[in-house]
């Protein structure tokens, strides 16, 4: 891939708990591990950030099933299953945000992450002159979704490579209509 000279790549919630074997996995969310790793070489060799989003909940939260909400527990901060896939080859300057990490929060979009210092990932973006985003990531109907149509709101031009998303589809269908909402956006849905 050529890497746009104003562009990020904003890697979506390439966890354990989201791959086979995790507490919410997406059937077959680590086979997009070598084109994540692809990209992130491509990045690397412009010299452009990386920035790989994370969920980081609580252990009790009004996200999970346990307390109300829809989700079963997943990614609670500091465990195994918020861990990083093994796979994922993040390089030492990649920046990493978190979000969910309030008991009373959601958080499925990227752009409601924040560093540990509460930046958010909209100030990392504009620091970084940043105009034009590179999605990848789990899940292509949740957080890869909402972090597209918040970067489209936000102004930016966004690129979802398709080969870097997988989706959960809890109904038959939502991925591919995820896709129809990135696309009917603006975003440039690419191989």
């Amino acid at each position: 891939m050529d890497v746009p000279s104003d562009a990020a790549l904003v890697i979506v919630d390439v966890q354990n708990d989201f791959c086979p074997g995790g507490a919410l996995a997406v059937p077959t969310g680590d086979q997009i591990m070598p084109v994540i790793n692809r990209l992130i070489e491509a990045f690397q060799r412009s010299g452009r950030p990386i920035i790989a989003s994370r969920d980081w909940h609580p252990a009790r939260t009004k996200h999970f099933t346990t307390d109300g909400g829809s989700w079963p527990p997943h990614c609670v901060a500091g465990t195994a299953g918020a861990a990083f896939h093994p796979s994922l080859t993040l390089p030492k300057g990649a920046v990493i945000v978190q979000k969910g990490a309030g008991a009373h929060e959601d958080a499925y979009s990227a752009f409601d992450a924040t560093l540990p210092d509460g930046t958010p990932l909209e100030a990392i973006l504009r620091r970084e002159n940043v105009r034009h985003v590179v999605v990848g990531g789990l899940a292509t109907d949740y957080c890869v979704r909402a972090t597209v149509l918040d970067a489209r709101q936000s102004g930016y031009e966004v690129t979802v490579v398709r080969e870097a998303i997988r989706g959960v589809d809890v109904q038959t269908g939502d991925s591919e209509r995820a896709i129809d909402d990135m696309r009917a956006a603006g975003a440039i849905i690419t191989t």
